[in-house]
């Protein structure tokens, strides 16, 4: 992405597409607040302050199982670690759909354990929707009762880690540690899990 005008190009096609506010901020991995204002300010008439956040796109990664493999053969190295430093076993492996799932797999995978997906609200939310609830998917391990890690690509907000977290809290799920490629937040915890990032992004204003 050259310019912050094809962003708005982007985000605009997948509107387009038929994806809500919030599935194009998990696309262009920005905040919720960044999608509205590509959504709604022209490239002719600036209006308006842009929201501060930071643009990452890893499709050279996505793109390719190889890479991708060896990002998850990372992260798990990072789990490990935590693991090792707290004591904790794991038993399913958390991916935050939609981008969190693969890089999951693969965790979970080289973990030896099972694997468990949760739809964020975010999926559901658009500028006219409010209060949509995330839910686990019946297709895939139970957490009930066990301890997570929880995987996501690039943590923005925190907003859709924090209510996986709460969601596997309700189901007497343990968190014990959270991963992602890219920290955007610069967070070493997330309501009280330990964030292992591969990059942690700080802005200086």
């Amino acid at each position: 992405m050259k310019n912050i005008d094809q962003l708005k190009e982007n985000a605009r096609k997948l509107k387009s597409d038929g994806l809500l506010a919030g599935q194009i901020a998990d696309e262009l991995n920005v905040s919720r607040e960044t999608v509205v204002w590509l959504l709604t300010h022209s490239a002719k008439t600036e209006t308006g302050t842009a929201p501060k956040d930071i643009y990452v796109n890893w499709s050279a990664v996505g793109s390719s199982p190889y890479r991708l493999g060896h990002i998850a053969s990372a992260l798990t190295d990072l789990i490990a670690e935590e693991l090792e430093r707290t004591g904790a076993n794991v038993d399913v492996v958390v991916g935050i759909a939609l981008s969190g799932v693969p890089l999951a797999i693969l965790v979970a995978n080289e973990l030896g354990c099972e694997f468990a997906i949760f739809h964020p609200n975010k999926q559901q939310w658009d500028t006219n929707s409010e209060g949509a609830n995330g839910a686990f998917s019946h297709n895939f391990a139970k957490v009930v009762g066990k301890n997570c890690v929880v995987v996501d690509d690039v943590i923005t907000t925190g907003t859709a880690i924090i209510e996986t977290v709460s969601q596997l809290q309700k189901y007497d799920a343990k968190s014990i540690a959270i991963a992602v490629m890219v920290d955007k937040k610069g967070a070493d915890t997330l309501s009280g899990v330990p964030v292992c990032s591969l990059m942690r992004i700080a802005r200086l204003d």
